[in-house]
């Protein structure tokens, strides 16, 4: 696997049409921010190896370039000196010096170069990976309301308003029903309860009332 695969292959634009389509787009969002991460780690691994590296030839091609001065140096002693033989020592190891330090200078450069793009496209994949988990807080919202409203709107399509008023009605009725059936209940409790003097008062009132009104009438009668 190429570790930078996914910045590679991948835009954030592709990702995220893919999560939208996706069955559980937390589950696959979760997953890429994995993947993200593995290649991230990698990708670190690979940018401090080249950083390495960047350093080694720059640390080669400074000796190089103090050994040379240091050449020259003696080369200008040594000719001073009158000792031509030594001279001619010193300038051929400075020519030497002088081609290894133009060879790591050039690898240093290179190095260098490549090491800069690679930490350009990691802190791109950082970006991406930021970028990738900021979505998720937002899929997941999405995601969460989304299943709310298709559990209330499956509750509301089983729920039949006609239905649930003809069943107020029945129970209305049912109430209503019960309640004639006590006050029948409380009544009947009620004349069944009376005592024998009770009884024998109420017939008592009422032959008074048919007294009066008999001698009413017979008022009526003789005028």
């Amino acid at each position: 696997m190429s570790l930078f695969k996914r910045l590679r292959d991948l835009t954030l634009s592709n990702v995220y049409a893919l999560i939208e389509k996706a069955e559980d787009p937390i589950k696959l969002t979760d997953q890429y921010i994995r993947d993200m991460t593995e290649d991230l780690q990698d990708a670190e691994k690979a940018v401090a190896s080249q950083i390495a590296l960047e350093k080694k030839f720059k640390k080669l091609y400074e000796e190089q370039e103090a050994l040379l001065q240091k050449r020259i140096e003696q080369s200008h002693v040594a000719v001073q000196e009158g000792n031509l033989d030594l001279a001619r020592r010193v300038i051929e190891d400075k020519q030497a010096v002088e081609s290894k330090m133009i060879e790591y200078k050039e690898a240093y450069a290179e190095n260098q170069l490549l090491a800069n793009n690679l930490r350009a496209k990691l802190d791109e994949m950082r970006k991406q990976l930021n970028d990738m988990k900021n979505k998720r807080d937002t899929l997941v919202a999405r995601y969460q309301a989304a299943k709310t409203q298709t559990e209330i709107n499956k509750a509301m399509s089983g729920f039949n308003s006609s239905s649930a008023a003809a069943g107020m009605k029945r129970m209305e009725e049912k109430m209503l029903q019960a309640e004639a059936m006590a006050e029948a209940s409380n009544d009947l409790a009620a004349s069944k309860g009376k005592s024998i003097d009770e009884e024998f008062a109420n017939m008592g009132k009422n032959k008074a009332v048919e007294d009066e009104l008999a001698a009413l009438l017979k008022q009526y009668e003789q005028k």
